[in-house]
């Protein structure tokens, strides 16, 4: 199987990792939570050359889709996740970019598609099975593909830090539960993306996050 390559545009003053994931053979690939700046965004399409078939979202938050439904119009394309559960931030997003002095710059997002636990997608043979990790936003998904060792966790798992929780929907304790039951039963040498700053390992947050002592 050919390669899977992978490109962060960071987006927006909330410095987030939107991710290009395409298949170096095909070039075929989708966009991981595009958080906003939808030119540049599609400006670091066109460099890679690649040809976007799909969005995926991993949540909710203003910072991950504010740029969804823009880039969905731009590329004809589908918005796939998060869980159903993410529906009222989604639709709220307009009244979150109040909150931000982002009038007229943010649209309400309508997935084509929800994700339960358990499903797989997939970029041209690269399989991503789908995690429901609620404690950041009742609705989060992570994308792990076992066969790489490799997952996108959006704003579940940081290096050194967890998601917030102190946002509505959010929860600590769910959270941390997530973490423990989902991700920390995956094998240390698993490297992950995430939804701000660095990439890390689950055997580097395992041993060095305080959250999970």
């Amino acid at each position: 199987m050919s390669e899977l390559k992978i490109a962060i545009v960071p987006v927006t003053a909330f410095q987030q990792n939107c991710a290009l994931m395409w298949d170096e053979a095909t070039m075929n690939g989708v966009v991981v939570d595009p958080g906003g700046e939808v030119e540049k965004i599609q400006s670091a399409i066109q460099q890679v050359g690649m040809t976007v078939k799909a969005i995926w979202l991993t949540h909710g938050h203003i910072d991950h889709a504010a740029g969804a439904m823009d880039l969905k119009d731009a590329l004809a394309v589908e918005i796939i996740g998060p869980h159903k559960d993410d529906t009222p931030l989604l639709e709220g997003l307009e009244k979150q970019a109040q909150m931000f002095g982002l009038e007229g710059e943010v649209k309400n997002c309508s997935p084509d598609r929800w994700l339960e636990e358990g499903e797989i997608l997939s970029i041209e043979g690269h399989e991503f099975e789908v995690f429901h990790c609620p404690g950041h936003a009742p609705g989060h998904v992570v994308f792990y593909n076992a066969l790489m060792g490799f997952a996108h966790v959006g704003d579940v798992l940081f290096a050194g830090s967890i998601g917030r929780t102190d946002l509505p929907g959010g929860n600590h304790d769910t959270l941390i539960s997530s973490i423990k039951d989902k991700l920390m039963k995956w094998p240390d040498t698993v490297e992950f993306l995430c939804g701000h700053g660095p990439a890390s390992s689950i055997g580097n947050e395992r041993a060095n996050n305080p959250f999970l002592k």
